[in-house]
C-alpha cells in the first residue's frame, strides 16, 4: 500500500514538472513573438520618420526655389 502511495506521489510530482516546463516554453514563445512584433513596429516607425524627413527636405527645397 505504501509503495502505491509513493508511486502516485512521484507520478504527480513528475507531472508538475512537465507542466512547469511546458509553461516556461510557452512563456518564452510568447516573449519571442512580442520581441519580434516590437522590432517590426520599430522598423515601421523608422520608415515613417525617414519619409517625413524626405518630405520636409523636398518642401524646404521647393520653398527655397520659389524665393
Amino acid at each position: 500500500m505504501r509503495q502505491i502511495i509513493v508511486a502516485l506521489a512521484l507520478a504527480a510530482l513528475a507531472g508538475c514538472g512537465v507542466d512547469t516546463a511546458s509553461s516556461v516554453a510557452t512563456g518564452a514563445s510568447i516573449k519571442k513573438q512580442e520581441v519580434e512584433e516590437g522590432k517590426r513596429t520599430e522598423s515601421r516607425a523608422q520608415q515613417k520618420i525617414e519619409q517625413m524627413q524626405e518630405q520636409m527636405q523636398q518642401r524646404a527645397q521647393e520653398a527655397g526655389g520659389k524665393e
